[in-house]
């Protein structure tokens, strides 16, 4: 098998590296992401053993119009190898053949060997699929299109997506970015999410730092919810809701960092006990939308409150995070702004958030930590020297520097705004003005907001 440099073009390379592209003896697309630019080649030969073709179903729950992946293949997924066995890391000279045919590597991105979405891309864009007609009685249940991709942040193997150095993290936001450029483009994708599962806590079957990309081929819950509220937010107000809420979160308590092209917060109505969205200052539907600066700007900003996730508690924090971006072509695309959610299981040392009959029988989530609380000790953990160890105990460390936290919110009153007699959300500060589409926050924090 061998490996040919994709012609150089404007999404193949650029200053934060170069993307190279092929395939795996199963027919599996795989592509590297250089930090800086080199040749690759690849053995020939089945390296990695070639995956059994599988296949899953999409069924539609009827009671509530939603979609459910069906993928009994996954049952016999990879659990828990050893370290010397894993499946993620390069695969060396003499060695074992693994996933990634290189000796070494900085970002990889490769089709799943167990994907949920094992069907192939052939259906166009809203082929029926919970559009709420009569036509979907029909279709109760489909084959499972779709694409699943691994992406591997790292070649070491006891690496953190938050203790990452500042130019990996680029490389990463670029990969990321790449893949939602080239999935979006097929016609049978209508939303790409892109997010990482951390922690054995959270159902994590591989220790090496990676995270996933799913092509659906139909809106997923959370969007379709959220285009919905943010459609009549904008029908209403005529702003983004982000854009709105993102402002009343810088002028408060709930801030956590900020930077000149974006800022990172905790919710006022919190689901997790920690709990972080970092979001883009400029409006855009997605990671592919932001130019170099703007993407690397909001990717170490992540990166940095990934790091303080860790440095909550002792070993790393188990969490989720995603990048909820718009659909590749819904109506309505334009409202949603692009966000990154964090979360953690986790509520304190040795407790972990379940999901009990509230939230997973009525869907309504019980948060045992104030956001207001959970934004002071995520402010905190931001420059708290690596307390995060590995499960070798090695510490993990990190370059990551830049974000900034005005002083004055280490004086928050950090009581539930229900404890506070006459206080509510809305009285926490407010931009002091609206210009067009551009918020003008606080006097003592001129950054704007701003839309393309």
């Amino acid at each position: 098998m061998t490996i040919e440099r994709a012609r150089p073009t404007l999404d193949d390379t650029d200053r934060n590296g170069v993307v190279t592209r092929g395939d795996l003896a199963d027919g599996r697309e795989i592509a590297f992401y250089d930090d800086t630019p080199q040749q690759r080649q690849l053995p020939a030969g089945d390296h990695p053993p070639v995956a059994e073709r599988v296949t899953s179903e999409l069924r539609r729950d009827r009671m509530l119009d939603e979609w459910v992946v069906i993928a009994a293949h996954r049952q016999s997924r990879t659990h828990l190898p050893a370290a010397a066995d894993c499946p993620l890391c390069p695969t060396l000279p003499d060695g074992p053949p693994t996933e990634v045919p290189a000796a070494d590597y900085d970002v990889v991105v490769f089709e799943n060997r167990f994907p949920a979405l094992a069907g192939a891309l052939g259906s166009p864009a809203g082929a029926g699929l919970f559009d709420g007609r009569a036509e979907v009685d029909r279709l109760a249940a489909r084959p499972g299109s779709g694409r699943c991709e691994v992406v591997c942040f790292s070649s070491a193997h006891s690496r953190s997506y938050g203790s990452l150095p500042k130019q990996r993290l680029r490389t990463l936001g670029a990969a990321w970015a790449d893949r939602i450029r080239e999935l979006s483009r097929h016609p049978a994708v209508e939303h790409v999410l892109v997010f990482e599962n951390r922690g054995q806590e959270i159902g994590v079957t591989l220790d090496h730092p990676h995270g996933q990309i799913y092509g659906y081929p139909f809106v997923p819950p959370y969007t379709r919810r959220h285009l919905e509220v943010a459609g009549a937010h904008r029908a209403r107000t005529g702003r983004c809701l982000v854009c709105d809420l993102s402002a009343e979160a810088e002028a408060g308590c709930r801030l956590i960092a900020a930077t000149e092209h974006a800022l990172a917060y905790v919710p006022m109505a919190a689901r997790w006990p920690y709990e972080a969205h970092v979001v883009p200052r400029t409006h855009v539907p997605d990671l592919a939308a932001l130019d170099d600066d703007q993407r690397d700007d909001l990717v170490i900003l992540s990166g940095r409150v990934a790091h303080a996730f860790d440095q909550l508690f002792d070993g790393l924090t188990p969490y989720i995070a995603a990048w909820q971006g718009a659909p590749t072509r819904t109506q309505g695309r334009d409202d949603l702004h692009l966000h990154q959610q964090i979360f953690t299981v986790r509520r304190a040392e040795q407790k972990l958030k379940h999901l009990a009959g509230s939230e997973s029988a009525a869907g309504v989530f019980v948060n045992d930590i104030v956001p207001e609380t959970a934004a002071q000790r995520l402010r905190a953990a931001m420059h708290r020297p690596d307390r995060a160890r590995n499960q070798r105990g090695d510490t993990l460390q990190s370059d990551q520097e830049g974000s900034s936290v005005p002083r004055s919110l280490d004086r928050c009153d950090l009581r539930p705004t229900a404890s506070r007699p006459g206080v509510t959300h809305r009285d926490f500060p407010a931009p002091t003005s609206l210009r067009g589409d551009a918020h003008q926050i606080a006097d003592d924090n001129p950054r704007k907001w701003r839309r393309p």
